[in-house]
């Protein structure tokens, strides 16, 4: 299945209930969830849903580990934020596997799926599900 997501501008971007949505839509009862994100300057993360201070404090300290100043990278054709981009992703996930037990998500508490968009500009990004079992 190809799922998209808008995005506008560098945030976390929670599409847990889709996946969940998507799972009883198709009445998947045990198996694995490979979701993919295509795309080298995004990232798919689980990450706290609870206390949206968690997402900010994640995207200052990406911007204080790899900051946006071009005279710190060569490749820097498409902006202040091309290659932080790309190194942000390299460093989080760009592929996410979770186990589906009875047709839910083996999630720990206050757990969410999220796109983290690491591009200042609007993007369309898609993402890959690709469910095996039953």
């Amino acid at each position: 299945f190809n799922y998209q997501i808008d995005t506008n501008g560098q945030k976390l971007y929670d599409f847990t209930n889709d996946v969940i949505d998507w799972i009883k839509q198709n009445k998947f009862n045990n198996g694995i969830l490979n979701l993919s994100i295509q795309h080298p300057s995004a990232s798919l993360i689980v990450q706290e849903n609870e206390d949206p201070d968690v997402k900010t404090d994640l995207i200052n300290y990406f911007d204080k580990l790899v900051p946006m100043d071009n005279s710190l990278y060569i490749h820097t054709k498409e902006g202040k934020d091309d290659m932080p981009a790309h190194i942000k992703s390299s460093l989080t996930n760009s592929q996410i596997t979770l186990s589906i037990k009875n047709g839910k998500f083996l999630f720990g508490t206050w757990q969410g799926l999220y796109l983290f968009e690491h591009r200042l500009n609007s993007q369309s990004r898609k993402i890959i599900f690709h469910f095996i079992g039953d």
